[in-house]
């Protein structure tokens, strides 16, 4: 699909009301998609992979080539696709956790798309910071890092991870910090999704 053709309007979120969404975001190799298999295993539950991995990994074996611009909103448009989808199939699970743990969302890949290029397009800055997640999770730099085909800042992400910081600061989205071993991250958004669920049946 032409990024043009991504819109705003194609680019909507649909989340079944039932459902948990909870974004885990950060710098690169540092635990998101361990987390949310973790996290998806201990309830039981579905997780959303990152789709860009998927995309870049297929034009890296097929071109060897890397990202740039034009991907930018192709990339937006199969994660929430994904997303969706997987939002449909959380609401549908027999127990009471309904969640859905996301491995990135749009507002990780505006901030990548503004620390690359310096902006980012008009229709995936709508689309990120309408976007709404019941907790945003920022896995901390405290995990080796691992080489791979698409990875390339193993000195910046320290940099990276406080510009996540900083970015969600300003555009009002709250968060929590996620450190530690596995265990020790899994416990630790357990234990949010609890204080999460008393607040809202209160």
């Amino acid at each position: 699909m032409n990024g043009n053709a991504a819109t705003a309007h194609n680019l909507t979120q649909h989340t079944p009301k039932s459902v948990i969404k909870i974004a885990v975001l950060g710098a690169e190799s540092t635990g998101k998609t361990t987390l949310c298999r973790d996290l998806a295993t201990h309830f039981g539950c579905p997780w959303v992979p990152e789709y860009m991995r998927t995309y870049l990994q297929e034009k890296w074996d097929e071109e060897h080539l890397t990202c740039t611009w034009d991907d930018l909103l192709p990339i937006a448009q199969g994660q929430i696709e994904l997303e969706n989808k997987l939002a449909e199939q959380a609401a549908q699970t027999p127990d009471n956790n309904h969640y859905l743990f996301c491995d990135t969302s749009l507002f990780e890949l505006m901030v990548y798309s503004n620390w690359y290029y310096g902006n980012y397009p008009e229709a995936l800055t709508q689309a990120a910071l309408a976007h709404y997640y019941d907790l945003i999770l920022l896995t901390d730099v405290d995990t080796p890092w691992v080489a791979d085909d698409l990875r390339d800042s193993p000195h910046q992400r320290d940099e990276i991870s406080a510009y996540f910081s900083d970015q969600l600061t300003i555009h009002k989205k709250s968060f929590q910090s996620i450190s530690g071993n596995r265990a020790a991250r899994v416990q630790q958004v357990v234990k949010l999704l609890e204080l999460f669920k008393l607040n809202n049946n209160a």
